[in-house]
């Protein structure tokens, strides 16, 4: 069976274009469903589905986020990934649809979740607004602020990817706005807003594939601070283009629970991506834990030797070439892996996502080498910058060796085995090197 694809809200369960595409699993609200019935039926999903990925916007209430860890500490299943997207809540609910397309296709659940970050950088998200006074997640300048209290002022913003705010006339035939430069489908949800200016004006100025009219989640007014809005979500249709811009990024394995991942962190345990341990060959699939770190600190000179000898040989080698070096041609780029028979997905070449215009939108920080794996043929992608602080799957916290586990609370249960995670009893915070925890044990 496919991954299960999950959100916190009915209203982000957009519907499926197809009838192949999945339903979205609903983890309903504490105020909504009772403890008892919330294991009951994550539990079920698990047992079908084997994982499960959850997303949920930085809207989402804090009280539902903690259900959400409740319900994996109680399982006792690092099969549940709980992913925060700094997405308004329409785009949150594209992207789910979007994995919940992937999920079809022959990638492995490690991969699938670490994709929804991935694609958030892909979707141009924004709203109109009757009103700046109550937003805070895009800057607003005192002007702005003061054209909100004037009858009738209308206010375009563009929270991704980058955030732009302008104000709108409406008459006014220009979007203003910076299209993306790819195909997309406009999503549109309507709240206590009157205008047509999302389908006569930006929708023809940014040459949508088609406009969708979706319910406006409850989120929403909460995410823009004003009910009066409508919001708008372009995002990537079409899957075959979905399918090449995922398998196009370099896969790792985790080193901790074994999961195969894109990026720099895995989205399951959180454990981040050791470069070196990665070019050295750890981190095999299905040597995760403390049983992957048996005898890496003895192994850790002896590479230290090697490396050093081949270095040097290397340089003698390159010098004696001279210009015989330059006459190498390089082998031929690797194809990109075709999708199960299951699949739905055509095998297309790597290079349909430059003639549909994904190359120049890149996410800052992505490198454009080429890899298949670590080799040649596939685009180099690491995941988006992350200078402001690692990225943790679950809390939407900045990972750090000795804090919270990444079941994002310090009362919650930590997770068994995961660096920097807090004991099931709430024990103290240790800084603990992975590497001497696995000798000890």
């Amino acid at each position: 069976m496919p991954t299960a694809i999950a959100v916190t809200s009915p209203d982000l369960a957009l519907p499926a274009a197809d009838r192949q595409t999945p339903a979205a699993v609903v983890l309903q609200a504490p105020h909504l469903q009772s403890l008892d019935d919330a294991l009951t039926e994550t539990g079920a999903v698990l047992e079908h589905h084997g994982h499960l990925v959850v997303l949920y916007s930085s809207a989402c209430p804090p009280e539902h986020i903690r259900r959400l860890h409740i319900l994996r500490g109680l399982l006792e299943s690092g099969r549940i990934a709980i992913l925060p997207l700094d997405l308004p809540p329409l785009g949150v609910a594209v992207v789910a649809r979007q994995l919940r397309q992937l999920s079809l296709c022959d990638f492995s659940p490690g991969v699938l979740a670490c994709a929804a970050r991935l694609l958030a950088h892909y979707v141009h998200a924004g709203a109109l607004l009757g009103s700046v006074s109550g937003l805070d997640r895009v800057e607003v300048d005192l002007r702005s602020h003061m054209k909100s209290w004037l009858p009738g002022t209308h206010f375009a913003v563009l929270a991704t990817p980058e955030p732009q705010l302008l104000h709108v006339d409406r008459h006014s035939s220009e979007a203003g706005l910076p299209a993306p430069g790819f195909a997309t489908r406009l999503a549109v949800a309507r709240g206590q807003l009157a205008g047509e200016w999302v389908r006569g004006v930006l929708a023809p100025a940014w040459r949508t594939q088609g406009v969708c009219e979706e319910r406006l989640p409850a989120e929403s007014a909460r995410w823009w601070g004003t009910q009066k809005l409508i919001e708008f979500a372009a995002a990537i249709p079409d899957l075959s283009v979905l399918y090449q811009l995922v398998s196009s990024v370099r896969r790792e394995d985790c080193r901790w629970c074994g999961l195969e991942l894109i990026g720099d962190r895995c989205a399951f345990c959180a454990a981040p991506v050791a470069r070196d341990g990665a070019a050295s060959g750890q981190g095999r699939r299905g040597a995760g834990g403390p049983a992957a770190l048996e005898g890496q600190g003895a192994a850790d000179t002896s590479r230290t030797t090697a490396a050093t000898s081949t270095s040097s040989t290397s340089s003698a080698t390159s010098a004696s070439s001279g210009t015989a070096a330059a006459s190498l041609t390089p082998p031929a780029p690797a194809s990109s892996p075709a999708p199960a028979p299951s699949s739905p997905v055509p095998d297309a070449p790597p290079e349909a996502l430059r003639q549909r215009g994904l190359s120049p939108v890149a996410p800052s920080g992505v490198p454009g080498g080429r890899g298949a794996r670590g080799g040649a043929g596939r685009l180099d992608v690491r995941g988006p910058d992350m200078s402001g602080g690692p990225y943790v799957a679950g809390a939407g916290q900045p990972y750090a060796p000795g804090g919270p586990g990444v079941y994002g609370g310090p009362d919650g249960p930590g997770a068994a085995g995961v660096p920097g995670g807090q004991g099931v009893h709430g024990a103290a915070e240790v800084s603990v090197d992975p590497r001497t925890v696995a000798r000890v044990r």
